[in-house]
């Protein structure tokens, strides 16, 4: 097998001083995947009761607009979910 050639000449390389170090401190994001999951839940079961009940439950008064009030719920769960690391 041949050999590899040897460098001649020296790595003089020294790099940029950098600036100093600011840390960073991480908070603890337990809390994000259980309401992620609540959120999913709410938003889910709003939107079963209202079509089990025939449009009469959880808010009469908004009609088909429940159906809206649960896509929200899922979508603060999405929302919420960028949060996750």
């Amino acid at each position: 097998m041949p050999k590899s050639r040897i460098r001649k000449k020296a790595d003089d390389y020294t790099p940029p001083p950098s600036k100093k170090a600011t840390s960073i401190k991480l908070t603890n994001r337990s809390w994000v995947a259980p309401v992620m999951l609540a959120m999913f839940l709410i938003g889910l079961a709003w939107i079963v009761v209202f079509y089990v009940t025939d449009g009469k439950l959880p808010i009469d008064p908004l009609g088909n607009w429940n159906i809206v009030v649960g896509f929200g719920f899922i979508a603060a769960g999405f929302g919420v979910s960028t949060q996750w690391k």
